[in-house]
C-alpha cells in the first residue's frame, strides 16, 4: 500500500533511507535547483546533506511516499522562488512570457525513488498528491519539468529522470506549456 505524507511527517531516518550514502541522490540531497551554480559547484555532499536536512525541519518542502509502512520516495514541491537555479534556467524559460518570480506558482524540482522501491508506482503516488498538497499551501498552480520518454524507450542515463517523466505528469492532470528541448517539457496543473 502507499501513502504519501508531507515531509514535517517523516523523520530524518526515513530521508536518509530514501536518499542512501551513494549515487547522484546522497551527492546532491536536492540542492541542485536550490543553489546557484556557483554555489551549487563550491559545495560538498556533506554540506548538502545539511541544507537539505535544515530545509525539510524548518517547513513542508516536498513530500515522501511510504510503501508498505517503509520510506520509499521523495518528492521536492515548494513555490518556484524557493529554486534559484531554476529561475537561472534559460531552458525552463524559452518561449515563455511570465513573471518566474511568482511565488503563487509552484515548482515540482526532483524525484527520488530509494533502491528496492523502483518500478512500484512511487513516482506516480507522489505527483499525484502534488496539486493538494500546494492548493492546502496557497499555491494557484503547479508545474514541473519532466523528460520526454516514449513507451518503452531506454533512457542513455538513467539518472537525468530525477525531474520524472511526462507521462507521470499527464497521468495526475498536468497539461504542456511548452517544449523548450526536444526532451524536456514543462507542464503545469491550475490548482
Amino acid at each position: 500500500m502507499l501513502t504519501v505524507v508531507p515531509v514535517d511527517e517523516a523523520s530524518w531516518a526515513d530521508l536518509d533511507a530514501i536518499f542512501g550514502d551513494r549515487g547522484d541522490p546522497a551527492r546532491c540531497r536536492c540542492q541542485y535547483f536550490k543553489q546557484t551554480p556557483a554555489q551549487w559547484k563550491a559545495g560538498t555532499p556533506p554540506e548538502r546533506a545539511e541544507r537539505f536536512r535544515a530545509q525539510t525541519a524548518d517547513h513542508a518542502t516536498g513530500l515522501v511516499a511510504f510503501l508498505d509502512g517503509e520510506p520509499a520516495g521523495w518528492c521536492a514541491v515548494e513555490p518556484r522562488t524557493a529554486y534559484p537555479h531554476l529561475l537561472g534556467s534559460r531552458v525552463v524559460w524559452a518561449g515563455r512570457d511570465e513573471d518566474p518570480a511568482d511565488d503563487s506558482v509552484w515548482a515540482v524540482t526532483c524525484f527520488v525513488t530509494r533502491k528496492g522501491f523502483r518500478r512500484r508506482g512511487v513516482s506516480a503516488a507522489l505527483v499525484q498528491a502534488v496539486p493538494d498538497f500546494a492548493r492546502e499551501h496557497g499555491a494557484r498552480a503547479v508545474e514541473g519539468y519532466p523528460m520526454l520518454v516514449a513507451p518503452g524507450q531506454k533512457v542513455a542515463w538513467p539518472a537525468e529522470l530525477f525531474v520524472g517523466t511526462a507521462g507521470i505528469f499527464a497521468d495526475a492532470g498536468f497539461t504542456e506549456v511548452s517544449r523548450p528541448t526536444a526532451r524536456r517539457v514543462v507542464m503545469r496543473l491550475t490548482c
